[in-house]
């Protein structure tokens, strides 16, 4: 629960809280002045409580999902000795990434008109200048 009281919580409650009073508060204004005869604020009369909802919607979205993240990153208790399959002096495997090398398909013979070149040209020229814009292109 302490992590929901960091500034950066504190300023999105604080946020919540502003935009679903103004947004309910605008609502009645369009209320008020649908009663008076505007009878396109009805349709706005609906919308900013709608607003309002969306924004609880997504601060209880977030808090679940803050409070989720809490809990997970908590120790799972260690069980006891006894239960261990392995010896209490066992180290952990450790997990290498995978290495995949990238095989290149060879161009199919013939397949290739001048688009297809001019665009493969394009392309490596791209590749051969990382930080070059396609409009930098000299071709």
């Amino acid at each position: 629960m302490k992590r929901l009281w960091t500034p950066a919580w504190v300023a999105r409650h604080v946020a919540m809280v502003v935009l679903v009073v103004g947004f309910l508060g605008l609502g009645w204004w369009q209320v008020t002045r649908a009663t008076e005869g505007n009878t396109l604020s009805f349709g706005y009369a609906i919308e900013w409580p709608v607003f309002a909802g969306f924004v609880v919607f997504v601060w209880w979205r977030e808090v679940r999902h803050t409070l989720r993240r809490t809990r997970a990153e908590r120790p799972a208790p260690a069980p006891p000795a006894a239960a261990r399959s392995e010896p209490a002096t066992a180290t952990p495997a450790v997990r290498r990434p995978v290495r995949v090398s990238r095989v290149l398909s060879a161009p199919v013979a013939g397949a290739e008109d001048g688009e297809l070149a001019e665009y493969n040209r394009y392309l490596s020229w791209l590749n051969a200048n990382p930080g070059a814009r396609p409009g930098d292109y000299p071709g």
